[in-house]
């Protein structure tokens, strides 16, 4: 029962933190289209920390899977690791569209 709790606990934790970083990130790309780069930036900077935090939630659970403490999967960590990975991928694309706004509006080409 212990163990169910805290696989709970985390999985929660790492949907909290993935869902913040994704909502930064969007923000970000608003900031971004609205001209205002160093709000946009700093949103990216408090995505990349929200998802640092799941990233060291879900490790914790590596890591007692590591000293043999089997922790069974169950449908919340799997939604709570699709959150983790969509909001990662949401921060990538983020700041790629971030460096695409830029080029356009300087002009420059590559």
């Amino acid at each position: 029962m212990a163990d169910t709790l805290h696989l709970e606990q985390v999985s929660f934790e790492i949907i909290l933190h993935a869902g913040n970083a994704r909502s930064s990130a969007m923000e970000a790309l608003q900031h971004v289209k609205n001209n205002e780069y160093d709000s946009g930036n700093q949103k990216i900077q408090e995505a990349e920390a929200e998802l640092l935090q799941a990233h060291q939630a879900q490790t914790r659970l590596l890591q007692k899977e590591a000293q043999g403490e089997g922790l069974s999967p169950n449908l919340l960590l799997i939604h709570a690791q699709d959150h983790l990975m969509t909001s990662m991928t949401v921060k990538d694309v983020a700041k790629e569209m971030i460096h695409l706004y830029q080029e356009l509006r300087s002009g420059k080409q590559k």
